[in-house]
């Protein structure tokens, strides 16, 4: 009813999922998976905010008004885990939850996921919105293992 997903789509998401690795989403990113949902290091990092991550539903589903409750409560579940991992192994003041839906709420990704933000006293997160890039698989890396040692994940 509310999707904006082209016929011809290509899930970068999905991809991942089916273990297909690009610039942008490695399998060394994943820090934490369950059977359905899973939480990996964004290849895409605001200034002040280093490390954040992105939840999403092992299921392709385009936005909020798709997804199950059951998947819902899941990925939250996982998102819960991965913000206590993340407050304890980063040392962050905070964390910050975003989520969008459709091209008026900011979704560019045709997959539902959840943005997951480590947040440290005037850290400008939401002034920053332009201040943003795209880092390595290299600097993921070390974000990832952190939150592997905390969650004690392989």
């Amino acid at each position: 009813m509310y999707n904006h997903e082209p016929t011809d789509y290509e899930c970068a998401y999905c991809s991942l999922l089916a273990g297909t690795e690009t610039q942008f989403n490695a399998k060394s990113d994943i820090f934490l998976e369950t059977d359905k949902a899973i939480a990996f290091i964004s290849p895409k990092w605001w200034v002040n905010n280093p490390g954040n991550a992105i939840i999403i539903p092992r299921e392709h589903v385009e936005n909020i008004y798709d997804i199950s409750d059951d998947l819902l409560v899941e990925v939250n579940l996982v998102a819960k885990k991965a913000a206590l991992a993340m407050r304890r192994s980063y040392g962050c003041d905070g964390i910050s939850f975003r989520q969008h839906n459709e091209p008026a709420g900011g979704q560019h990704i045709w997959h539902f996921h959840l943005h997951l933000y480590p947040r440290w006293e005037n850290d400008g997160l939401y002034e920053n919105d332009a201040k943003w890039r795209y880092v390595s698989v290299a600097e993921r890396l070390p974000y990832a293992k952190k939150l592997k040692d905390i969650l004690g994940s392989p």
